[in-house]
């Protein structure tokens, strides 16, 4: 009797593989392999996060439950959006953070916006300026530089002042036998050596650091991240796929001018917008 009872209380755990999305009156909510409902259908989207989470939408609010319901982070955010399957940014226009799947926050809920950089890395910008954390919610680089992009997964440029750095990264071998003198940045279990440095760049410099190609990035930049930012507030944010977002087509009128503001607002930002190097340049030529 006591082996059967133990057998029967045994019952396995609740997790996004063995609880299966249902709907009703047009409310989503999940039940067991039994078909028991274990979470009223209650919310306009229910979004798998890792093995025990899932994203929901209340309303027009974005939060986080576990797989018994029970509220991870409270739905009171604009814009949601999964990364890499097992985390969640959360926020609204300057109040994105980074969460797990246990509702835990890996980068505190500050930033205007955080993207994913190679090797498991975030890219957080606060302020115009930028920083970098790591999966682990370890700030790597605090937010005070002008300009950081990967434009692979071993180099690194980043831009402090009227200064630009290329990082390339090393192994640890290499890494002990750098002269001391070696400008040298530690990210994790990842290492990176100055490889290149120039001072006072700008359009008339001929660039080292900052090829021609790479200047074509930053102009660009201006336009990718605004296409993105709109499709962001337009249809993503809504938290459904995007086919079905495309086929209400309710978003269309409304694209031109949401995009025109997410293009001007990138274009003219300080420090490390694409206009920046040309003012500059002319400021140095007017002195």
């Amino acid at each position: 009797m006591l082996t059967q009872s133990i057998g029967m209380c045994t019952d396995e755990p609740y997790t996004t593989s063995n609880l299966t999305v249902y709907s009703e009156h047009n409310k989503f909510g999940l039940k067991n392999n039994k078909d028991e409902i274990i979470v009223k259908a209650q919310y306009k989207k229910l979004i798998r996060l890792g093995n025990s989470a899932w994203i929901i939408q209340k309303k027009n609010k974005f939060g986080l439950i576990d797989c018994e319901g029970r509220y991870l982070v409270e739905p009171r955010y604009n814009h949601v959006e999964r990364m890499f399957d097992k985390w969640v940014k959360l926020g609204n226009e300057k109040d994105y953070g980074l969460y797990d799947e246990t509702g835990k926050i890996l980068i505190p809920p500050m930033f205007s916006s955080i993207e994913p950089l190679f090797g498991h890395k975030f890219l957080t910008y606060r302020n115009y300026k930028y920083g970098i954390y790591s999966d682990t919610g370890e700030m790597l680089l605090d937010n005070e530089y002008d300009f950081i992009y990967m434009p692979t997964p071993t180099t690194m440029k980043i831009k402090y002042g009227d200064k630009w750095c290329e990082f390339e990264k090393v192994t640890n071998e290499e890494l002990a036998n750098l002269p001391n003198s070696t400008i040298k940045v530690k990210m994790n279990d990842e290492s990176f050596k100055v490889s290149n440095m120039l001072i006072n760049t700008g359009v008339g410099t001929g660039y080292s650091v900052v090829t021609a190609t790479d200047y074509l990035l930053k102009i660009v930049s201006a336009i990718s991240p605004a296409y993105e930012q709109t499709i962001d507030d337009l249809m993503l944010s809504q938290g459904a796929e995007t086919v079905s977002i495309f086929m209400k087509l309710s978003w269309i009128p409304k694209f031109p001018f949401v995009y025109a503001k997410k293009y001007y607002n990138n274009l003219v930002t300080p420090n490390n917008g694409p206009l920046a190097e040309i003012r500059s340049d002319i400021k140095e030529q007017l002195k």
